[in-house]
Formats: structure tokens, C-alpha cells, sequence
């Protein structure tokens, strides 16, 4: 009996503690940006938490989850000229709160004071309460020295550029006119893109709903499908979104569908469809398909995909399997399109997702070359002869792009580039690289390859 109260007496302790962590938001975003350092996805640990966080403080996490992600590097530089030694690794919530705290007084439009009390009040909520004066004096040394701090970085290019130094050097060498801009473009907030549903109604129609509703978009010559929102939105209270009239997709995924050229009656495969923006996207392009199968190898992505398609009222063939290893009913048959969204490094979408600067290492690439390889390999047999396959990854990096597609075509005999006509992006030796910041676009690449007749 002792024994089963004194576990009740921890588990309420412990609940109590959580209750408390997730009234205060920022050391709840310090827990986050803990558990991101140590590897965790922020996308994935914000779709956790922020369900345990009121919701008024939910903007707010993110903010800071996001921002300090996004700066990282440079933060994490201010913070070594600030403390007198380093912190032991279990207290990596207290970093993150200095980091958060030099975030605030550097980026966000909080009152100084405000940024100072509310981040060192998140140590006692930690548990924390021996750092309370550490973070104040931290923080209050930072607001007296921020310019000497900050000038402090100029020859550091880390820092400076707030990128890892083996992504900083790879894309220098990849793109040796544009790695500024590119830099500069990944570093910035993304906007909110929405793709409209065209088979709803036309793209200038539902700007003058959101313009009706004193919410301001623009459009893209190059992506007829594309709204860019001045101002994010809560997606909810967007017109017409649970009907199914618009979805949210960056405007360089949303070429994709457009390259596939779909026509009606066509068998298409979707190999690496989750979370299924795309596989929607091609439905919405052609409706009279033969049939679609989005297949991904993660069951729980491919509920993604189901509730998009669901939301949308659109319908396709879904399947859990392995797009490198083609096996079962999805894998006898021939396809006309072929949609090849592989895994990859993610450089191009760093903007959005910021962790990426953090968690990838430079010898992830070559296992994502290696299977990216294996994919096309595997996949290629399943298009018929006459049919079209489109590669794309959202990396910046030529091994993961025009050089892997080089080295398929060297494989196969029967397989040819379909050249993409267009005034977007970057020619490369095949295919098109758009990147970063080109007309509000991620950075993406796109080959169509042929499959030629015997």
C-alpha cells in the first residue's frame, strides 16, 4: 500500500509539473528546442506539445521554437562569448533558454524587460531554480554588450550566415554565383502558399474572397494554381478550405502535378506520396484518371495522406510498401506516370523547417544518394513504354539532383530525358533547379524522364 502511494504521489507530482510547464510558454519551447538538439524532428515534437499548451500561447512557442532553430548558429555563438563555462548536457533546457532569450532581444518585437523576466521565470518552472540568476545575468550582460557581441562574429561564417559549416561550404561550391542569395532566401520566414482547387473555380475568384475578407494574396505567372498570402492565416478560417477549394502547398511543389502531363484514363503512381499534397494536386488536375496509387512506407504518413484525400473528397488507391523494394498488388502493374518525390536532404526547405540546419550531417548525403539510386532502379521497371517519370527531390545538392539523374540515364539503356521547357529555375545538365526565394518558391529540383518505346 506504501509502495502504490508513494507511485501516486510521484505521478501527481510529475502531472503537476507538466501542467505548469505547459502554462509557461517559454519553458515549454525550451523543452522543444531541448529535445530538437538532441535529435528530435520540430515538427514532429510541436504537433506533440502544442496540444498541451493553451491556445493562446501556442503562436508563441512556435515563434520561438522556429526562430531559435532558424538562428541557431549564430545564437549558439553568442551564447559560448557568454558563459563563463559550458552547461552539462542535462541542462540543455537552461541553454535553450539563453539562446531564447538572445533570440527575443535580437529578433522579436517583445519589450526588453518582458523578454528578460518571462525567459528567467521559465527557469523555476524547469525545476531549475539554481540558473534563475545564471539566465538573468546572462541575458542582462547581452542587452549591455549586444553590438560588441554581435561584431564579435563578422569572421566567423557560421555564425555569420547562420548555417553549418559543411552545408555552408557545399552549397558554396554548388552554386558559386548564387550561395548568397541562397543563404539570405533560406534564412527568411516562408510565406503561406495556397494552391487553389481550379476544378472549384479560377484562381482570380477566390482572390476576390479572400480579398472580400480583407486578407491580401498574390499570384505567380509560372504557377496558375498559386496564391501567395501577404499575411499567414489560420487555414480554418480560410473561405472554402473544408469544401475542398484550396489546400496549402508551397508553389514549387505544386509544379509537379503540371510536368507529369496527365491525361485522362492513365494509370499514375505516386511511390513516395505522403504527406499527399501532391497525390491530391494530380487528382485535382485530372480527375478522370484510370487510377492513382499513392503509396509511401510509413503507415502512419499515409494517414496523412488519407485525410487530406478525404478532406478534398478525392480518391485514390493507398498502399504501405516500399518504394526501393517493389513488391505486392501495387507493384504487377505498369503505370503511365510515374511521380518520384524521394527522400532527400531537405536543403531546399530549410526555411520551413529550420532543424534541418541542425540535425543533417554531410555523411547523411551519400546514404541518401544510395538510396535515392535504388529507388529509381527499382521503380523504373513499373513505367510503361512511352510513359514519364518525374524526379524530384527539395535539395539544393547536385549529387541528390542532375548528377543522380545523369548516372540513371548512363544505367538505362531505354530511359531518356523529356527536356522541361520553362523560364523558371536554373537549367542544370538535366532537368530544372528552382531555388530558394525565386518567386516565393522553396527550393526544388524536377527531371521528367522517358521511358522509351521498344
Amino acid at each position: 500500500m506504501e509502495q502504490f502511494l508513494a507511485q501516486n504521489r510521484k505521478k501527481g507530482r510529475a502531472q503537476n509539473q507538466d501542467a505548469c510547464l505547459n502554462s509557461h510558454p517559454r519553458a515549454l519551447a525550451a523543452r522543444i528546442i531541448h529535445q530538437v538538439v538532441r535529435g528530435r524532428s520540430l515538427s514532429e515534437l510541436l504537433s506533440k506539445e502544442l496540444e498541451k499548451a493553451h491556445p493562446a500561447h501556442r503562436p508563441l512557442i512556435q515563434e520561438l521554437c522556429y526562430g531559435v532553430m532558424r538562428w541557431y548558429p549564430r545564437l549558439d555563438a553568442l551564447a559560448l562569448q557568454l558563459l563563463a563555462r559550458p552547461l552539462k548536457a542535462k541542462d540543455g533546457d537552461v541553454r535553450a533558454l539563453i539562446l531564447m532569450g538572445c533570440y527575443q532581444l535580437l529578433y522579436m518585437r517583445v519589450a526588453d524587460h518582458a523578454a528578460v523576466t518571462e525567459t528567467v521565470e521559465a527557469t523555476k518552472v524547469l525545476k531549475k531554480p539554481w540558473s534563475t540568476g545564471l539566465v538573468n545575468g546572462v541575458l542582462r550582460r547581452f542587452q549591455r554588450e549586444q553590438d560588441r557581441l554581435l561584431a564579435g562574429l563578422a569572421d566567423n561564417p557560421v555564425a555569420h550566415n547562420a548555417y553549418p559549416a559543411w552545408l555552408l561550404d557545399a552549397i558554396k561550391t554548388a552554386w558559386p554565383e548564387q550561395w548568397q542569395a541562397i543563404i539570405e532566401a533560406s534564412n527568411q520566414r516562408p510565406p503561406m502558399t495556397l494552391r487553389v482547387n481550379l476544378k472549384h473555380q479560377s484562381r482570380d475568384h477566390y482572390a476576390a474572397q479572400l480579398n472580400n475578407q480583407g486578407i491580401a494574396s498574390s499570384t505567380l505567372a509560372h504557377v496558375p494554381t498559386a496564391l501567395v498570402l501577404e499575411k499567414a492565416q489560420n487555414v480554418l478560417e480560410l473561405p472554402g478550405f473544408l469544401d475542398g477549394d484550396l489546400s496549402v502547398q508551397d508553389a514549387g511543389a505544386q509544379m509537379a502535378a503540371g510536368l507529369l502531363d496527365l491525361q485522362p484514363n492513365q494509370q499514375v503512381l505516386d511511390a513516395c506520396a505522403a504527406p499527399g499534397g501532391k497525390s491530391c494536386h494530380i487528382l485535382e488536375v485530372e480527375p478522370k484518371l484510370a487510377a492513382l496509387v499513392s503509396l509511401d512506407v510509413d503507415a502512419k504518413r499515409l494517414e496523412r495522406v488519407k485525410e487530406n484525400l478525404q478532406r478534398l473528397k478525392l480518391r485514390a488507391q493507398l498502399y504501405q510498401g516500399d518504394a526501393s523494394a517493389p513488391t505486392g498488388d501495387w507493384a504487377k502493374r505498369q503505370y503511365d506516370r510515374i511521380l518520384l518525390d524521394v527522400p532527400c536532404s531537405a536543403t531546399g526547405v530549410i526555411r520551413r523547417h529550420p532543424d534541418i540546419k541542425y540535425l543533417r550531417r554531410k555523411e547523411d548525403i551519400p546514404a541518401l544518394v544510395s538510396l535515392q539510386s535504388k529507388i529509381l532502379d527499382a521503380i523504373w521497371p513499373l513505367l510503361a513504354p512511352g510513359g514519364k517519370l518525374l524526379y524530384c527531390t527539395c535539395s539544393l545538392l547536385p549529387d541528390e539532383n542532375d548528377r543522380q539523374v545523369v548516372q540513371f540515364l548512363q544505367r538505362h539503356a531505354d530511359a531518356q530525358e523529356s527536356i522541361i521547357a520553362a523560364t523558371w529555375g536554373e537549367a542544370r545538365r538535366c532537368g530544372r533547379q528552382i531555388l530558394p526565394g525565386e518567386e516565393t518558391m522553396d527550393g526544388f529540383y524536377y527531371a521528367l524522364l522517358e521511358k522509351r518505346l521498344k
